[in-house]
């Protein structure tokens, strides 16, 4: 068991953030990461399109709440890339029992997310051929709501101010 608890406590904040009640505590081979109370999350970034595939919550609830967290400081001051922050998301999705398909397309999904992030985007480049092979095979899957994807990824690029966590 990855995580030292099976529990995850939060409370809402408003309609789409949740605040930890309680530290959530990832126990890797080596290392170990403590999301602390108060931290907020809006669960699983998914666009609303695709969320019929990918829900914002689901057996994979501590591990985005993890990798929202490891998006933040970790991140910003240099303890992890964001290559390394988006390889953990898929181990612990791998460890808390997440199938194959869905934690690939969760992986892909941070990846592309990644490139429309001014912080998240160095080093995008070396994941791109994954990124890219695993989006095709995913394109029937997600192509009646590429459209409405796309737009939100432009909307995100040039609006100046992606979220931050």
């Amino acid at each position: 068991m990855p995580f030292t608890s099976d529990e995850l406590s939060v409370r809402a904040v408003d309609d789409d953030t949740w605040e930890l009640l309680v530290a959530l505590v990832y126990q890797g081979r080596d290392e170990r990461f403590v999301v602390p109370a108060g931290f907020r999350t809006d669960f699983a970034s998914v666009p609303q399109a695709v969320q019929w595939l990918v829900p914002t919550t689901g057996r994979y609830t501590r591990s985005v709440v993890l990798h929202d967290w490891l998006c933040g400081d970790p991140l910003a001051e240099g303890r992890l890339s964001s290559h390394d922050v988006d390889g953990i998301l898929r181990r612990v999705l791998r460890e808390e029992g997440v199938p194959l398909v869905r934690r690939r397309l969760m992986w892909v999904g941070v990846r592309w997310g990644a490139l429309v992030d001014p912080l998240r985007r160095p080093g995008w480049l070396r994941d791109a051929p994954a990124v890219v092979a695993l989006s095709v095979l995913a394109l029937p899957l997600v192509a009646p709501t590429l459209p409405v994807l796309v737009a939100l990824a432009v909307d995100r690029l040039f609006s100046g101010s992606p979220r931050r966590r």
